[in-house]
C-alpha cells in the first residue's frame, strides 16, 4: 500500500470532498483519513473496498498495484 495515501487524497480532491465528508461516508473519524493520507495508518480491507467502489476504480489501483485507474466492472471482464 505503499502509494494507498497518495491515491485516497487525489481521488478524493477530484471528487471535490473534504477530509471530514469522505470520513462521514465511510463512518470513520477525520483524523483517520488525514492518517491513511499521510502515511501514518493504512484503512481497513472493508473501508478501501468502499472507497474503491465510490470513486469507481479497482482496488489495486487504489493501493497502488496498478497504474492505469480500472473500474471494478472493468476488471470482472
Amino acid at each position: 500500500m505503499l502509494k494507498a495515501g497518495h491515491r485516497i487524497r487525489e481521488l478524493r480532491r477530484a471528487q471535490k470532498l473534504t477530509i471530514m465528508e469522505l470520513a462521514d461516508m465511510l463512518g470513520v473519524s477525520g483524523p483517520s483519513v488525514y492518517f491513511w493520507e499521510h502515511y501514518r495508518s493504512y484503512p481497513s480491507l472493508q473501508n478501501a473496498i468502499v472507497m474503491a467502489d465510490f470513486f469507481g476504480v479497482s482496488l489495486d489501483y487504489l493501493v497502488g498495484r496498478e497504474f492505469v485507474p480500472k473500474s471494478p466492472q472493468d476488471a470482472a471482464q
